[in-house]
C-alpha cells in the first residue's frame, strides 16, 4: 500500500508543476497521462460487476453469465489507467525514453487485478445460482504496480528504437491498431478478451522480461520481440515478429508470434479448494489458481485502409494450441505473484486450431463525431478424442464450433478532452464454442462519458 501511496504522490506532484509552468501535463520532457470512463450498461445476461477485473462486466458471455444487469460499467471505450512517460536526449540522434503505466478500475478506485477477480471465486461452481456470479476471467492485468507497462529504452532515428521491460507484444500492438473498434472492452471481443492479442492465451498479451526492437525503412517496418525464459523453466519463453508497410492510405502487417509454456488461469474447483492443503503445501487460497500449459503458435494478417472520411479494417489471425514443451509442477509462481496449484500439463493430445477473423468501418461525420460497425467471427476445429473425435455439438467443449460478434458505437467529442459514446454489443455462441453455457446469445448496450489527459 506504502508503495502505491509515493506513486500516487508523485504523479500529483509532477502534474500540479507541470500545470504551473506551462498548464498542460509534460514537463522537462516528462508526461502525466491517464484516461478515466465510466458508463451504464444493460446486459441481457450478465454477471455481477467485479471491483477488480479491468473491465468490470461481462459483455462477452462466459459459463457463469445469468440474469439480466443493470449498472455502472468501467472502462467500455478506453481503459481507465494513469501513467508517466518521458524522452530525453543522450547525445544527437538518440534518446532515452522510459513509460510506467497502470490500470485502475474507476468505479471501484482499485488496481485491476484479473486474478484477485478469479481467486473470489476459489472453491465455487459456475453455477449462478449458488455462485460466483461476479465477472472474473484471467489476464496479463494482475495486481501488478504497473500492470500495463514499465519499460525503459532508447530510440534513433537511423537505429530504430530498442525497449526494455514489461510491455505490450507486437501482436497485441496489431490488434490496438487494426481493430476497427480500437480493442475496446465494451465493442469488441478482441479488446475485451485477450486471446486474440495474446497470441491464444490473455497471459501473454503483455510479456514481462522482454525485449522489443522496431525500425521503419520509408514506408517499410519491422519488429522483433524476445521473452526471456523464467520463473521454473527457461523454455518459458516467447518471441514475435512483425514486417509491414503503408501506401497511400493503405496500411498492412504480418505477425508471427510463438510461446513456450504459456499459461491460462482458472477458479479453482470446490474438489482442488478443499485439496489443496495437500497438493500444493503452503499455497494461499487468495493467490492460488489452477493452469492450463501448452505451447502457442500464431499467424495473422492485419489491415486498414484511410480514405479521409471512412476507414476500413480488416484481420485474421490463425492460432494453434498445442502441449507444452515442459510440464509445470504445483506450486509454479506465475505472473503477479499468483501460485499455480492444479496444472493440465496435457491439455492437447490432439492440437487445437483457433481462428479468427474480423472487419469493420469508421466513418467520421465531422472532426468531433464518428460512428464504427464491426463484426468478429471466431472458429475452432474438433481437438476431442475417443467416443467425441470429430464431434461438433455443444455436448463436449473440444468440439468444432463457432462465436459471432456484432457491434455498433457512436461517439461525439463535447471538448478537448472529454467525449460521450453509446453502442451495442451483439454475440452468439454454437457447436463446441457454446458447451456448458447458460445462454448462447446475449447483447449489452453501453452508454457513457471518457476524460482524457
Amino acid at each position: 500500500m506504502r508503495k502505491y501511496l509515493l506513486s500516487a504522490v508523485a504523479l500529483a506532484a509532477l502534474a500540479s508543476a507541470a500545470q504551473a509552468a506551462d498548464e498542460g501535463l509534460t514537463l522537462d520532457g516528462i508526461t502525466v497521462y491517464g484516461v478515466v470512463d465510466m458508463g451504464v450498461q444493460y446486459n441481457l445476461h450478465g454477471t455481477s460487476t467485479s471491483d477488480y477485473f479491468p473491465t468490470g462486466t461481462a459483455e462477452v458471455l462466459h459459463k457463469n453469465n445469468g440474469k439480466a444487469t443493470f449498472g455502472l460499467a468501467p472502462s467500455n471505450l478506453g481503459q481507465s489507467k494513469i501513467g508517466i512517460k518521458g524522452a530525453e536526449d543522450i547525445v544527437d540522434g538518440l534518446t532515452g525514453i522510459f513509460k510506467l503505466e497502470t490500470f485502475f478500475n474507476p468505479q471501484a478506485g482499485t488496481i485491476s487485478d484479473a486474478r484477485k477477480s478469479q481467486t473470489a471465486c476459489n472453491g465455487v461452481t459456475n453455477d449462478p445460482a449458488r455462485n460466483c456470479a461476479t465477472t472474473n476471467d484471467d489476464s496479463s492485468i494482475a495486481g501488478q504496480m504497473f500492470n500495463s507497462a514499465a519499460y525503459v529504452g532508447l530510440s534513433s532515428p537511423k537505429w530504430g528504437t530498442a525497449t526494455f521491460g514489461r510491455q505490450t507484444g507486437l501482436v497485441a500492438d496489431g490488434v490496438s491498431k487494426y481493430d476497427p473498434q480500437a480493442a475496446s472492452n465494451a465493442f469488441s471481443v478482441i479488446g475485451w478478451s485477450g486471446t486474440a492479442a495474446g497470441g491464444g492465451f490473455t497471459g501473454d498479451r503483455r510479456l514481462d522480461n522482454s525485449l522489443k526492437y522496431l525500425e521503419q525503412f520509408g514506408p517499410v517496418r519491422i519488429g522483433g520481440q524476445y521473452k526471456f525464459g523464467q520463473q521454473t523453466t527457461s523454455n518459458r519463453d516467447a518471441y514475435e515478429f512483425d514486417l509491414g508497410g503503408d501506401y497511400r492510405g493503405a496500411s498492412i502487417d504480418a505477425f508471427y508470434m510463438h510461446v513456450n509454456d504459456a499459461v491460462y488461469t482458472n477458479p479453482l474447483t470446490a474438489t482442488q479448494f478443499a485439496g489443496l492443503a495437500a497438493n500444493c503445501p503452503g499455497c494461499s487460497s487468495d493467490t492460488t489458481l489452477s493452469g492450463t500449459v501448452a505451447n502457442t503458435t500464431t499467424y495473422a494478417v492485419m489491415a486498414l485502409y484511410d480514405a479521409g472520411k471512412p476507414k476500413a479494417y480488416f484481420g485474421y489471425e490463425h492460432i494453434t494450441f498445442t502441449n507444452p514443451t515442459d510440464a509445470l509442477p504445483s506450486g509454479t509462481t506465475d505472473f503477479g505473484g499468483y501460485s499455480l496449484a492444479f496444472n493440465n500439463n496435457s491439455p492437447f493430445p490432439i492440437h487445437k486450431a483457433l481462428q479468427i477473423v474480423w472487419t469493420g468501418l469508421k466513418y467520421s461525420f465531422t472532426s468531433k463525431f464518428y460512428m464504427t460497425g464491426a463484426w468478429y467471427h471466431l472458429w475452432q476445429n474438433s481437438y476431442a478424442t475417443g467416443s467425441n473425435a470429430g464431434c461438433s455439438t455443444s455436448l463436449n467443449g473440444a468440439c468444432s464450433g463457432y462465436q459471432d460478434f456484432l457491434s455498433l458505437v457512436a461517439d461525439y467529442q463535447l471538448s478537448k478532452r472529454f467525449d460521450a459514446y453509446a453502442g451495442a454489443m451483439w454475440s452468439k455462441y454454437a457447436e463446441g464454442m457454446a458447451n456448458d453455457y447458460n445462454h448462447i446469445a446475449n447483447i449489452a448496450p453501453t452508454v457513457g462519458i471518457r476524460f482524457t489527459f
